[in-house]
């Protein structure tokens, strides 16, 4: 269970890059499978030529902010559609990731990298491997939430939201899917970057279905913790990323195959989505006898404590 929790803690970096094209943009990114992969070649490479983990992390960062960026022009500059644009990138990655690591997989066991002191000190595994990730994730989901807020920010949640009115108001809703999708894919290489580090490798194939993965945190954490505010729904995919890890692992410990992973994603996504409308939790109170209290009876209420109070001074 602790390493399911490590694990969600780093994808939740890519949790929050797919947060921010697929609720804030309304845009569907399919780059996100090649630039997570982007991301770990590079930290791959740049490891085993001696290059500090921190360096070969930012670097990833930037690869990745590319490739969302040549997504971003082939959608606003090229009008392809964003779907097929998405792909094409997605595709055009996997040959430039072969490009970038010369092979297929490279292997980081014994080279040293970020996790490298945790696991010499025996902490990766307990639950101080989560307790010493989780201030990073933190300031990372605190960037994004206080980003939102700015000024740039905000024009990106109305360019999602109604392009047609942002554009009235002459802002070009192209410069913010471009920023949008450079800011999430480079997410989604750190998130890559760090997977390399803690798995020890990286595999040409490792981001191939990514974005299921990514959709399924989102959606998960979504139906539990809400969407109204946006701190409320970035924080919500940082937790669904944990709890996406967490159904993935119990999966496996009741004994189901490997191969399955993929189809059990797909049904946790479908029934996150479905969940929701089936409203089971008010037709749970119906059932039981519970009446959600009106803000009238609510006030009522409270003015009967308030003058019961004075009553109790007098």
């Amino acid at each position: 269970m602790v390493t399911a929790v490590e694990l969600g803690l780093i994808y939740a970096l890519m949790a929050l890059g797919v947060y921010l094209t697929f609720r804030v943009l309304e845009f569907p990114d399919l780059t996100v499978d090649g630039s997570f992969t982007t991301g770990a070649a590079v930290s791959a490479v740049m490891i085993m030529n001696g290059v500090n983990p921190v360096v070969a992390i930012i670097t990833s960062l930037v690869a990745g902010m590319i490739a969302g960026l040549v997504t971003g022009l082939l959608n606003t500059k090229g009008h392809i559609d964003g779907l097929l644009a998405g792909i094409l990138t997605q595709i055009a990655l996997y040959s430039i990731n072969l490009r970038i690591m010369g092979t297929s997989n490279i292997g980081l066991l014994r080279a040293e990298n970020i996790f490298t002191p945790l696991k010499e000190a025996g902490l990766l595994g307990t639950w101080w491997g989560p307790i010493a990730m989780l201030p990073f994730v933190l300031v990372v989901l605190g960037a994004l939430i206080w980003f939102l807020h700015t000024n740039v920010g905000l024009a990106m949640r109305a360019a999602g939201d109604s392009p047609e009115m942002v554009r009235s108001f002459g802002v070009s809703t192209d410069f913010q899917k471009i920023l949008g999708l450079s800011i999430s894919n480079g997410l989604v290489a750190v998130s890559g970057s760090l997977i390399a580090q803690y798995q020890g490798f990286a595999d040409v194939q490792m981001g191939i279905g990514i974005i299921v993965a990514g959709l399924a945190s989102v959606i998960l954490g979504q139906a539990i913790i809400g969407r109204m505010s946006i701190w409320r729904a970035a924080t919500a995919a940082a937790v669904g990323s944990v709890l996406y890890r967490l159904v993935i692992q119990i999966a496996l410990m009741v004994g189901l195959n490997p191969n399955d992973m993929k189809l059990v994603s797909a049904i946790l996504v479908v029934l996150a989505l479905l969940i929701p409308q089936w409203k089971l939790i008010a037709r749970l109170n119906k059932a039981l006898g519970f009446k959600k209290r009106t803000p009238e009876e609510r006030m009522a209420d409270r003015l009967v404590a308030e003058n019961a109070a004075l009553d109790a001074e007098d």
